[in-house]
């Protein structure tokens, strides 16, 4: 497990700027330089190729994404990035096929991935504090981010056969998002991420 691709989903687009996931990213950037990792970083602002992006995606054992949540969904940016590399990627390298046969096409959907073995990392930004999904009568109705807005996200992750190795998320980055948080954000995601890759390299070589 050495090739990570880091996916900056972080859009410029009307108020945003898409500065913290570029700092997001510049982070993970720097947790995957200390533990020697081959590393290629996409920016979704930038044009694209599909089919060298799919690539990407073939390459890595790690696929990274960061992106801020706007409206309950993934930027429009990042969501035509999918559409395209997704579908770059179909009979080439990221899926078969919805996983049904024709015999019985009732059963198996969802196991057409052709990314097996490979795992993805997910973080997200919020405006919403984390108590908006933790307090009973809040907004989210106590559901995670990952039970809950990232549900399809998962899915999607898992429609290729890649399984989700770690979360995290980022709450209240608007209206409270002083340096002192931001530090604190720094070494706490930093801890998380490099722990959750030692662990994911343990398994590997058990």
């Amino acid at each position: 497990m050495k090739n990570i691709f880091v996916i900056n989903g972080g859009q410029t687009f009307a108020h945003s700027g898409g500065s913290f996931n570029k700092t997001i990213t510049n982070w993970t950037k720097e947790v995957l330089e200390n533990e020697n990792f081959e590393i290629r970083i996409t920016n979704v602002n930038d044009e694209f190729d599909a089919v060298q992006e799919a690539e990407n995606f073939k390459w890595a054992d790690i696929v990274v994404y960061h992106f801020p949540v706007w409206w309950f969904q993934v930027p429009n940016r990042l969501k035509l990035y999918i559409d395209e590399v997704f579908t770059a990627g179909h009979n080439n390298g990221l899926y078969k096929s919805d996983g049904r046969s024709r015999v019985n096409p009732a059963i198996n959907y969802g196991t057409g991935g052709l990314m097996h073995g490979k795992h993805y990392f997910v973080t997200t930004s919020w405006n919403a504090p984390e108590t908006a999904f933790t307090l009973e009568g809040e907004f989210f109705n106590q559901h995670s981010v990952d039970e809950g807005v990232l549900f399809g996200f998962h899915r999607m992750n898992a429609f290729t056969g890649m399984k989700h190795l770690g979360s995290f998320h980022f709450h209240d980055m608007e209206k409270s998002a002083t340096q002192e948080r931001i530090d604190n954000y720094e070494v706490e995601y930093k801890n998380y991420l490099k722990n959750t890759l030692e662990t994911e390299n343990l398994k590997v070589l058990n």
